[in-house]
């Protein structure tokens, strides 16, 4: 199914990041992926997506975050995340030490799974 915002976000955002469409095909180059300019003005008009992979490394180069709203996926079902909210479950997920007491300070009754290979 195509996605209609596709072109035109990554025209806005290519604009945003004041970046030419010979700039993308340079920096991308710079990612060892060789995209002609025309290639790049065929995802900005519609003709052609990028790949996924592609649109992830455009999405980075134009400083996008939060993908999925920006390509106008809004749906209640997702659970967004903010930068600040991200950095926390980073360093909850890194300090598995801390986890236990962080987890009785927020009053969360989470049940920790053992991987098999640490029950015997």
């Amino acid at each position: 199914m195509k996605n209609e915002y596709i072109p035109r976000v990554l025209k806005e955002y290519r604009k945003r990041n004041q970046l030419t469409v010979n700039d993308v095909s340079l920096l991308l180059r710079e990612r060892s992926m060789e995209v002609a300019p025309k290639t790049i003005y065929g995802w900005e008009s519609g003709q052609a997506n990028p790949s996924a992979d592609m649109l992830l490394t455009l999405c980075e180069m134009y400083n996008i975050t939060d993908v999925l709203s920006v390509f106008g996926y809004k749906d209640d079902d997702f659970f967004h995340v903010t930068a600040s909210e991200r950095a926390l479950i980073e360093s909850y997920r890194n300090h598995p030490e801390l986890q236990k007491a962080i987890n009785k300070l927020l009053d969360l009754n989470v049940v920790r799974k053992i991987p098999k290979e640490k029950q015997s």
